[in-house]
């Protein structure tokens, strides 16, 4: 006996899951890997909802903080962007993209936000706390 053809329809059927299975996964990892907000106000694109900012409050003026930033960011790293009209920094340390950012709270406190980012969007907590020290320390030493 020859084949009916009935065989056929569901090689068809798995067939067209499998594409749409395949473009459902391509789609869901262009919505995972989205855009962040940088402290300094642009976007760049990286995986979302990840912690990838430390805060650190002193009893400094923002100007002696921007420059404890910049001492450090020269240490460590290198700046590649530097915006005194918004107090803020764009630098590379390693293979990590760094935003420092320096905001008055009030006239006696200073805040200053380190956000961390690797090469592929991904996040380094460590490496902002630890530069967010480096800033106190050079506080310290620059009274």
């Amino acid at each position: 006996m020859l084949d009916d053809g009935t065989s056929c329809g569901f090689i068809a059927l798995f067939m067209k899951m499998k594409v749409f299975l395949a473009v459902l996964g391509l789609g869901l990892a262009v919505l995972i890997t989205g855009c962040v907000k940088t402290v300094d106000g642009r976007t760049k694109a990286a995986v979302p909802f990840k912690k990838d900012k430390i805060v650190g409050r002193y009893e400094r003026s923002p100007a002696t903080v921007f420059e404890a930033a910049k001492v450090v960011l020269n240490r460590y790293g290198k700046i590649n962007a530097e915006n005194t009209v918004t107090r803020s920094y764009e630098a590379r340390v390693d293979t990590r993209n760094v935003w420092v950012k320096v905001n008055e709270i009030d006239p006696k406190v200073t805040e200053v936000v380190v956000q961390v980012r690797t090469r592929y969007g991904g996040t380094d907590l460590d490496l902002a706390a630890q530069l967010e020290k480096e800033i106190a320390l050079e506080l310290v030493n620059m009274k």
